[in-house]
């Protein structure tokens, strides 16, 4: 199912995306079945679902980390890079993971960091760029976020907290300025006031760059909150696709009800039912 948004042009194409890991063993796990979803320019997506529903390999198959199984295919940009390695289609895809540690690397200063994020993204035009000229951009990067990082940029990333640590992954992702940006969760490792200073600069963020971004949540009102569309999943499958101006009118106690409907279940999962953040 497929809802259009804001975006005019359709920037990511999934079709018929299945993926089973341990095949063929007892542990054989249907992790997505048969996901036809397409995402349009600026759109801004978020992805619900209990664990085990599908979300994370959905955006490994995006990303590359995982192959789709044989018939499956992805689209970026009008261009199929189904069988194009993880490393390879980082130029379309900027990522933040759940823990700030992963998406950074913590011996190395700021500049650094954010020197390593330009060199995923040379084809757009940054890698004949000075060393003055990047330092500048850097700046002017860290400035939107508001938390001094700008002035910072000779101090060692380990020594940040976990909060500007993430908020340095934000940027770190969207720098090169690549087609989508995937957010796995990426609130999840914070406290709830720290979650809430990163995902307001992620709004603000992903507002200012108009960047077509999915982001992956455990929380029903961060999901109906943020966001011009939200995805619910549920055993690997996609059963509730809806637009803004449905969503905003719902309460969790209504997503939970629409999620029964479409899943013919009782919804039993507590856990994305709170509301302090992740």
């Amino acid at each position: 199912m497929t809802t259009k948004a804001t975006g005019n042009h359709r920037l990511l194409q999934l079709k018929s995306i299945k993926k089973v890991f341990a095949r063929g063993t007892i542990d054989e796990v249907t992790a997505l079945a048969s996901i036809k979803l397409d995402i349009y320019d600026q759109d801004f997506v978020t992805v619900i679902g209990s664990n085990g529903a599908g979300k994370t390999t959905l955006l490994n198959i995006i990303a590359g980390v995982y192959p789709p199984e044989r018939g499956g295919s992805v689209t970026i940009s009008d261009e199929d890079v189904t069988h194009l390695l993880g490393y390879r289609r980082a130029v379309y895809i900027g990522r933040v993971w759940q823990q700030p540690e992963t998406g950074t690397a913590g011996k190395l200063t700021i500049e650094e960091n954010l020197s390593l994020a330009l060199l995923r993204g040379q084809s757009r035009g940054l890698k004949g760029a000075t060393n003055k000229q990047r330092r500048q951009l850097f700046r002017e990067e860290l400035a939107v976020l508001g938390l001094g990082l700008e002035n910072r940029l000779n101090t060692p990333v380990y020594t940040l907290s976990g909060g500007q640590r993430q908020a340095l992954s934000l940027v770190m992702a969207t720098i090169s300025k690549p087609a989508i940006l995937l957010l796995d969760e990426h609130i999840a490792t914070l406290d709830p006031k720290t979650a809430k200073t990163v995902l307001d600069l992620t709004d603000k963020i992903v507002r200012l760059e108009q960047m077509t971004t999915i982001m992956v949540t455990h929380n029903m009102e961060i999901a109906l909150n943020y966001g011009n569309r939200l995805i619910m999943m549920h055993k690997g499958r996609i059963i509730v696709d809806m637009g803004e101006a449905k969503k905003k009118a719902l309460k969790v106690s209504d997503l939970v009800s629409a999620f029964e409907r479409a899943a013919g279940e009782e919804f039993d999962d507590d856990t994305i039912l709170l509301s302090r953040g992740e």
